[in-house]
């Protein structure tokens, strides 16, 4: 069965190299095309629009019809969105079509993809550890993807022709053998009780509500601003690297939220809120950190603050997917997956916000406001989970 889940779990990585792509492009679509600043962050943030109802739908769809199906489609409707995106070279409105499927079938597969991987990677009941290294498996291959496609593909618009086309072929590449692998992985969905063997409450709200919700929207916000915004706040000097620069961002963010877990599974075995705890106070010392390195346009101070924005992302997705895996029983498990990523995508608008608040506010205020709002946010959550 693990093997299994290895192979699903590809999927996972084309998902989130299809995301990342894009954003480490953004300053060569300004330059390039000559798209206005707006523009382009709304492309970065049609992405999310796109993302949340294939994540709505997906989830309940793939408890319903089953996983395989919804993830194998989703993952052709992520193929043809790479399609589209090449093709906005000579037809700038493609690449809107192309980021919203992108995030289409990015919602999709990841409500779908993520139930079929840990239901793949073992018996769920065999240990109280296994079902939680099931669970955070989709989320280190979907950040291995992360991590590996905005450094792939600035390094490729950076020296190789036609860089707005040639950034996405390997995606393409990942995603076909992804669905290769994964077309011959059984349906893992598991039977619908009986009307009469039905609980009342399958999933305990309040819990989720305590848990889960002052956290999620910072899973996506602390990476976002460390990958999408801070590079273009740092790079006038940086003269002719700054595509590579913004992969390189776009590699730090998600490398370090896995690098820190090994951590997050020894916070989570002194006290099952701690990995949460300190996710988001990693997130607030980010913000903080990347206050003076946007005053000062310091490049490598802006890297460290990404580093440590993504160690934040880390540890609260690492807990929001393990305690998503134990609120749900096995049929509700797609479903409130989707949830969980529909709540964390949320914050990928942070640097659209930010955008929009420019004009009235100088940005190291708003990112000195994003951690105030993080700490505060930090305290709440500990002091809703302090004795649980």
């Amino acid at each position: 069965m693990r093997r299994l889940g290895l192979r699903a779990a590809w999927m996972m990585t084309a998902s989130g190299w299809s995301a990342n792509q894009f954003s480490a492009l953004l300053g060569t679509y300004r330059s390039e095309l000559g798209l206005p600043e707006s523009t382009v962050t709304g492309l970065f943030a049609l992405y999310v629009i796109g993302l949340i109802p294939g994540l709505l739908i997906g989830g309940p769809l793939a408890d319903r019809r089953g996983r395989r199906p919804v993830a194998l489609t989703a993952l052709a409707v992520n193929l043809l969105s790479t399609c589209l995106l090449m093709a906005g070279t000579s037809a700038t409105g493609w690449l809107f079509l192309g980021r919203f499927l992108t995030g289409l079938g990015a919602g999709a597969l990841l409500a779908a993809g993520s139930a079929w991987v840990k239901e793949l990677s073992g018996p769920p009941h065999a240990s109280h550890i296994a079902p939680v290294a099931a669970a955070k498996r989709s989320g280190l291959f979907v950040s291995a993807g992360f991590a590996s496609g905005g450094l792939v593909a600035s390094l490729i618009a950076q020296w190789a022709p036609h860089p707005m086309v040639a950034a996405y072929v390997p995606h393409l590449v990942l995603a076909a053998g992804a669905w290769a692998a994964a077309r011959t992985a059984p349906e893992t969905r598991p039977e619908e009780p009986a009307a009469g063997q039905r609980g009342t409450a399958p999933v305990d709200w309040s819990r989720f509500r305590r848990a889960v919700l002052p956290l999620a929207p910072w899973i996506f916000a602390a990476p976002t601003i460390g990958f999408a915004t801070l590079p273009g706040l740092v790079d006038g000097g940086l003269d002719g690297w700054r595509t590579v620069y913004a992969g390189i961002a776009t590699a730090v963010v998600p490398g370090a939220g896995m690098a820190v877990q090994p951590l997050a599974r020894r916070l989570a075995a002194r006290h099952r809120a701690a990995t949460g705890t300190a996710g988001l106070a990693a997130v607030a010392l980010g913000f903080a950190l990347a206050v003076p390195a946007a005053s000062a346009a310091q490049p490598v101070l802006a890297l460290v603050a990404a580093a440590v924005l993504g160690a934040g992302y880390g540890l609260a997705l690492a807990f929001g997917l393990t305690e998503v895996a134990a609120l749900a029983p096995p049929e509700w498990l797609a479903r409130l997956t989707s949830v969980l990523w529909t709540l964390a995508y949320l914050g990928m608008f942070a640097p659209y916000v930010v955008t929009l608040l420019s004009g009235a506010f100088a940005v190291p205020a708003l990112l000195g406001a994003g951690a105030v709002l993080a700490a505060l946010c930090c305290g709440a959550f500990a002091a809703l989970n302090r004795t649980r």
